[in-house]
């Protein structure tokens, strides 16, 4: 399974240098999980610099992968993590996500 950072999705959708070494884990749908708050993340993101149809457009795309909802199990998982390795609420979600599901996609930005 491959669990996408925020950044990632946003990198991807702009088309930047970095987009192709994103592509792979994103395009490949059957193996996505995308955790509810990359979604918000990137909506937000999207809609403060473009517009609400493009952010609507941006999470329709990432919906079609397999969307992991922030339950209590995770979201006390996510705070363990935060505090163990001192990171921001959003990405020790993201992170924990990728444990709790066994991701094979690195998160390159931890090195945990």
């Amino acid at each position: 399974m491959n669990v996408v950072d925020s950044s990632a999705w946003l990198s991807y959708f702009a088309g930047d240098k970095n987009a192709g070494s994103f592509a792979k884990p994103i395009e490949s749908l059957e193996e996505l999980l995308v955790p509810s708050i990359t979604i918000a993340e990137v909506f937000k993101s999207i809609l403060r610099q473009r517009d609400e149809g493009s952010a609507i457009e941006a999470i329709a795309h990432m919906e079609q992968g397999e969307v992991v909802v922030l339950d209590n199990g995770l979201a006390v998982d996510a705070a363990c993590i935060g505090i163990e390795y001192k990171l921001p609420l959003a990405d020790s979600i993201i992170y924990a996500t990728a444990q709790c599901y066994g991701s094979k996609t690195p998160i390159p930005q931890y090195n945990l």
